[in-house]
């Protein structure tokens, strides 16, 4: 089985614009005469890899505790754009019927527009993920967000997809169980070779 990290570090990923920088801090020490080591994260739960909940952005939505699990476990595809605004015309012509969970690969240069959201809604995807730290489009204020929440879509975001292909894969990223919270980390895998031993006739 060849497994592929697509996580990428919590502590040196490109973190957000507004958002804290992620720091740990070593509060136990066995150089410094402890028997262990311990340490503490200070950290913004949409830093790194990490997965949305419909609370990020609708005031009365699900917490990450409360997203179905199996959004984030599955076979998925991995679909390569060079960059722009991804509209529901694009999602008509270039996503899969019959995969429904979709990795944008774009270097974080590629946004999906609300109009993107609401098609794949209709069409019955379960999850978008993307190498960005937002699937949002710079100049947008949470459209395409809520409407992929909104419809019960997963996000996520922060994943590092540059040593992978186009393709199918499967996709194993279940987020942190964080009980209230609008978001969470995730360590984001593929495995590549899944299609031997999960499909059968």
């Amino acid at each position: 089985m060849k497994i592929i990290d697509i996580s990428n570090d919590l502590l040196t990923a490109e973190v957000y614009e507004g958002d804290p920088v992620p720091e740990i801090n070593r509060i136990k020490s066995i150089s410094e005469g402890s028997y262990y080591n311990l340490s503490t994260l200070n950290a913004c739960l949409h830093n790194g890899t990490h997965a949305d909940a419909p609370l990020h952005f609708i005031d009365d939505g699900n917490s990450i505790d409360e997203c179905e699990l199996e959004k984030f476990i599955g076979p998925c595809r991995v679909l390569s754009f060079s960059s722009g605004i991804i509209t529901g015309q694009v999602v008509e012509d270039y996503f899969p019927r019959d995969c429904k969970k979709i990795l944008i690969k774009s270097n974080g240069k590629a946004f999906l527009h609300e109009t993107a959201a609401e098609v794949m809604a209709y069409l019955g995807y379960e999850l978008v993920g993307t190498d960005g730290n937002t699937v949002e489009a710079p100049d947008s204020t949470g459209s395409a967000h809520i409407s992929l929440l909104r419809n019960n879509i997963a996000v996520l975001e922060g994943l590092d997809l540059s040593e992978v292909s186009n393709g199918e894969y499967f996709l194993i990223a279940p987020p942190v169980k964080i009980a209230g919270a609008e978001a969470s980390f995730a360590r984001a895998l593929l495995i590549s070779d899944y299609i031997f031993w999960s499909k059968k006739d």
